[in-house]
Parts: C-alpha cells; sequence; structure tokens
C-alpha cells in the first residue's frame, strides 16, 4: 500500500466517524423535536380551558361590579336623602327647641333667684385652662363675686 492509499484509507474512516457523529447528533435533535411538540401540544390542551375559565371569571367580575356600582349609587341617593331630611328636621323643630330651652332656663333662674335667704346660693363653676393665668383686675372682680357680705 502507498502513503496514497493510507491517506484514502484514514480520510474515509475520518469521514465515517464524522457521519456518525451528526447522526447521533440529528437523531438527537428530533427526539427534542418530538418532546417539544409532545410539550406544545399539550399546553395548547391546557391553556385552552384555562382562558376560557380566565373569561368566563372575568365575566362574572364585570358584573359583580356593575351591581356593586348600582348599590354605591343607591347608597348616594339614600345619603342625601337623609341629609336633606336631617336639614328639614333640624330646621323645623331645632328653632323651637332651642326657644323653649331657653325659655325653661330663664324660668328655673328666675324662680332660683326668688328662693329664701336661708338656702346657700351655689358658687359659680369656674373652669380651669392650665398654663393660662387670669390678669390681676379680673381676678380681683372674680374674687368680690364669689364672697357675699
Amino acid at each position: 500500500m502507498s502513503g496514497g492509499e493510507v491517506a484514502g484509507i484514514l480520510v474515509a474512516v475520518f469521514w465515517a466517524i464524522l457521519v456518525s457523529f451528526l447522526a447521533v447528533a440529528l437523531a438527537r435533535l428530533a427526539q427534542t423535536l418530538r418532546a417539544t411538540t409532545k410539550l406544545v401540544a399539550d399546553v395548547t390542551d391546557q391553556a385552552v380551558p384555562l382562558l376560557a375559565d380566565a373569561s368566563a371569571a372575568v365575566r362574572s367580575a364585570q358584573t359583580q361590579i356593575d351591581r356593586v356600582d348600582s348599590i354605591a349609587s343607591d347608597v348616594q341617593e339614600v345619603t342625601s336623602n337623609a341629609s336633606a331630611l336631617s336639614t328639614t328636621v333640624a330646621s323645623t323643630f331645632g328653632g323651637p327647641l332651642v326657644k323653649v330651652a331657653a325659655f325653661g332656663y330663664g324660668v328655673r333662674r328666675a324662680l332660683g333667684s326668688r328662693r329664701d335667704d336661708d338656702v346657700p346660693a351655689k358658687a359659680p363653676r369656674r373652669t380651669v385652662i392650665v398654663g393660662r393665668t387670669v390678669p390681676a383686675a379680673r381676678r380681683e372682680k372674680r374674687n368680690a363675686r364669689g364672697k357675699k357680705d
């Protein structure tokens, strides 16, 4: 065998090994493509019902939102009616009730000032504000009011 024949045999062996590696790689690629196709088909089979369920949920949510909107508008109307009623009641009964209360207070004061001198008069109520002092002139007037000789 000559050198050219040996070189030809080596090239042929090299090509045979290269073709076998390529055949294995193509077989694995075909297997991967089959698995990918199956996975995409499974995802499609599961996604279609999920999308239908999601669409139904969105429709249901829209219906509930419409109901809540109508309830909110009804509550707003009831609130405005209650406010109007409150204003009407306050204006109708408020004035006369204040007048009756003032009249009652006046009568009590008038009757209270006509009491006998046997009963000591109550000291006026004082309001104390922490951190505030009363000027000396007003203090003297207050002390003079509280003392009855």
